[in-house]
């Protein structure tokens, strides 16, 4: 049991410290919101890695020949996605700076709407299923029914623990540049880098 618990943090932290774009958005995201906003989008992406490491350790094997052939094509949709929100938030930086309110950057969206739009833009990302797949095939994971269970428990808390930071650093770094041009300059910066690595998807 232990070892599961092991295994399935060590998964958890492995699929979530990389910051990819969905990291860079929660923490833009987080910076313009109020935390439980923030809270609330980072444990959509932490959900979404439990339940493809549900499915890993139900029957991953059998699902990799399915998602190979469409991976490239959730691949690009996911990066198509991504660059529409890295738009609009550099839209909306953009007419709140000209507006001179720089309230007018808090998203309205409520925590429950920022979990299931965070939950939607990971579970495009096939590579977590056929990296939970992997260090289940290789025997890091599981033994049995319980050991299953424990596993997808300890990944989704080690997702959920490294989220709730990221969404808790941005937090900090929008209470700590309030002013207009500050604001102005996040926003626009944190859109490109969402850009960027929206690009690297499919580069």
């Amino acid at each position: 049991m232990t070892a599961a618990v092991v295994a399935g943090l060590l998964a958890g932290y492995g699929i979530a410290i990389p910051v990819g774009a969905v990291g860079a958005h929660l923490v833009a995201v987080a910076a313009r919101s109020p935390w439980r906003t923030g809270a609330g989008a980072a444990l959509g992406i932490a959900t979404a890695d439990g339940v493809y490491a549900l499915v890993a350790v139900a029957g991953g094997a059998a699902l990799v020949p399915l998602l190979a052939p469409v991976a490239t094509p959730l691949r690009w949709a996911s990066a198509l996605v991504l660059l529409a929100l890295a738009a609009a938030s550099a839209r909306t930086a953009l007419r709140a700076h000209r507006a001179g309110n720089p309230a007018e950057e808090r998203p309205v969206a409520a925590p429950h709407r920022a979990f299931w739009t965070f939950l939607g833009i990971t579970v495009l990302n096939p590579m977590t299923v056929l990296y939970f797949t992997a260090l289940v095939l290789g025997g890091h994971a599981t033994a049995g029914p319980a050991d299953s269970a424990v596993f997808v428990a300890a990944a989704f808390a080690a997702s959920a623990s490294w989220q709730l930071l990221l969404a808790a650093t941005g937090t900090l770094l929008g209470h700590a540049l309030a002013g207009a041009r500050a604001r102005l300059l996040t926003g626009l910066a944190s859109s490109a880098l969402i850009a960027v690595l929206a690009v690297g998807l499919v580069v």
